[in-house]
């Protein structure tokens, strides 16, 4: 006997909800993860052999089967995969693990944080849409928040790394609206692991250029950041980008978007748990504002969509026309999707 839909939904939902919630705390222990790597290891090298080998496995995996034939990637899939990987991994999450030298884990998710509220801005300047209220009191809310977590209250946070942080975040923002429009293959994980595979290698030439292989010393590399940069390649790349693939295929946009507020709260907990982070009020005030800018964008968006599903205009009869209308042109197909534009830098 067939199983009706709505009975599928309901034996499905645990585990799209156990991926999200892998996404909460596996993205969420990346920044203290980047904290205890780069303790040790410098910054683009650890990004860079973190990348490329989470990127060479993962590709190994999926793509014999993925992207072979009439899916193999292009010449331009391969170009948009080298220009996001500039600006998400390069400028994003290299400059991120950069600015962890000096920036704590915590501060550094709460300045990343404020990448929805980027996006959305940024899209609205390259579409030439209206910024929109919402829009500019997020943008506030945001730019408040980072001043209150550098310079509030019992602040001790280093103002050049978390430039240096917020940089990458506006870099990553950038790479998130190219990708929502750059031709790419059609397997999510493909896409992510070429983009992992050619970040991997510019942030090695990158660390070669600035004179990061000079400075390494492989016999002061400590257990802790061997142990975080394995956590990173095995648990912020590849569960979590897998995790992340399949829940956004299976839960509303909606409850996907929630990990945008969830991971910095996760990531300053586990700074103060287990990273010895002070929970300072400057982090605690700055942390609330910055997140309550996320929420309102994201929320926003969410309600607006709702308000558009209830609309009356959207489901009222349609009038009687004088003559036939003609027909619509077909809509054109939307550019491949993929986990890694969709958050901040990991």
């Amino acid at each position: 006997m067939p199983i009706e839909p709505k009975q599928t939904f309901t034996r499905r939902l645990p585990l799209p909800w156990l991926a999200l919630i892998t996404v909460w705390i596996f993205w969420g222990s990346t920044y203290l993860g980047i904290q205890l790597a780069v303790d040790t290891i410098p910054p683009l090298l650890m990004a860079g052999v973190r990348f490329l080998t989470a990127g060479t496995v993962m590709f190994a995996i999926i793509g014999p089967r993925h992207a072979r034939g009439a899916r193999r990637p292009t010449l331009r899939h391969l170009r948009s995969a080298l220009i996001i990987a500039t600006l998400l991994l390069v400028g994003g999450n290299g400059l991120l693990s950069v600015g962890e030298t000096s920036v704590d884990s915590g501060a550094a998710a709460l300045i990343v944080a404020t990448v929805p509220v980027w996006m959305v801005v940024i899209n609205a300047a390259v579409t030439r849409t209206r910024i929109t209220a919402t829009m500019m009191s997020a943008l506030a809310l945001g730019t408040v928040g980072v001043g209150v977590l550098v310079g509030g209250p019992g602040a001790r946070v280093d103002v050049g790394g978390a430039v240096v942080v917020l940089i990458g975040s506006l870099c990553w923002a950038t790479g998130s609206v190219y990708a929502r429009r750059a031709p790419l293959p059609s397997h999510p994980l493909v896409v992510t692991s070429l983009e992992m595979i050619a970040g991997g290698l510019l942030l090695l030439i990158a660390a070669a250029v600035t004179g990061e292989f000079g400075r390494f010393d492989p016999a002061a590399v400590t257990g802790d950041s061997i142990a975080g940069l394995l956590w990173l390649i095995v648990g912020g790349s590849m569960i979590a980008f897998t995790a992340y693939g399949y829940a956004n295929t299976t839960l509303p946009n909606d409850t996907m978007a929630t990990y945008a507020y969830v991971n910095p709260v996760v990531a300053v907990v586990l700074g103060a748990l287990f990273g010895q982070e002070a929970l300072r009020p400057n982090v605690l005030l700055g942390g609330a504002v910055i997140v309550s800018a996320v929420v309102l964008i994201v929320g926003g968006k969410a309600v607006a969509r709702h308000i558009g599903r209830r609309s009356p205009l959207r489901h009222a009869p349609p009038r009687p026309a004088a003559a036939p209308s003609p027909p619509e042109a077909a809509p054109r197909p939307a550019a491949s999707e993929h986990p890694l534009p969709k958050g901040p830098p990991r």
